[in-house]
């Protein structure tokens, strides 16, 4: 379905009022600016940043971005053949290739970084982001697999699974900071994701693998 005009016009703003925020945000810090100050910098009402965004720390991590259902949406989208652990691996190898934003590769994400480090809300989002989307992805595999509730399996598998999500997006949070070039990150961070593919155990690579036959290609 192809995007009207009013769609693209409400994402090209949302897109502007974040990139205007960020900017203050990595100049100045994130507590010492204020949603008023962003409207005016973006050329818009105090209300119209609400509209787009609930609250200040949603122009750094919105909900569409930095979802608790990411892990859980990955394994949902894999393909027949494909393990839960095999399909989140496969997922983030595909996204540091590309230098995507979902694995902190775009450009200045250190600055951007370090801010959000700096700030306590920020942080804290953070970390209860990535337990949220553990417990959704246990949920998930319990759901798919037809666990019974005293089961820790689903748990386990869904622990390992945000252990290594968790990894890789450390690591490139301490080479980005460190000012390393995101093209050397992939390198180093493509070198990781097999190192942790090798020393995962046949359980969890071969653990909630999709019925059906892979496709050949």
């Amino acid at each position: 379905m192809m995007e009207g005009l009013r769609e693209r016009k409400k994402r090209r703003t949302r897109q502007h009022i974040s990139e205007v925020a960020l900017g203050l945000f990595v100049a100045r810090g994130f507590d010492d600016v204020t949603i008023a100050e962003v409207a005016a910098a973006a050329e818009v009402s105090v209300n119209t940043v609400y509209n787009y965004f609930e609250s200040k720390e949603d122009l750094v991590l919105p909900p569409d971005e930095a979802s608790p259902q990411r892990l859980a949406d990955i394994v949902r989208a894999r393909g027949p053949g494909e393990s839960a652990a095999g399909a989140v691996l496969e997922r983030l190898r595909q996204e540091v290739r590309g230098r995507e934003r979902q694995v902190g590769l775009s450009p200045g994400f250190g600055r951007v970084l370090e801010m959000m480090l700096a700030a306590p809300t920020l942080t804290a989002r953070l970390e209860g982001l990535g337990r949220r989307m553990t417990d959704t992805l246990a949920a998930e595999l319990a759901e798919e697999t037809g666990a019974a509730a005293d089961d820790p399996l689903p748990r386990v598998m869904a622990w390992h699974i945000g252990s290594l999500h968790a990894l890789v997006l450390g690591d490139v949070a301490r080479r980005a900071t460190a000012g390393e070039r995101p093209e050397v990150i992939a390198e180093r961070v493509l070198e990781l994701l097999d190192t942790v593919e090798s020393m995962l155990g046949e359980r969890v690579l071969t653990y909630a693998v999709r019925e059906g036959r892979p496709c050949s290609g």
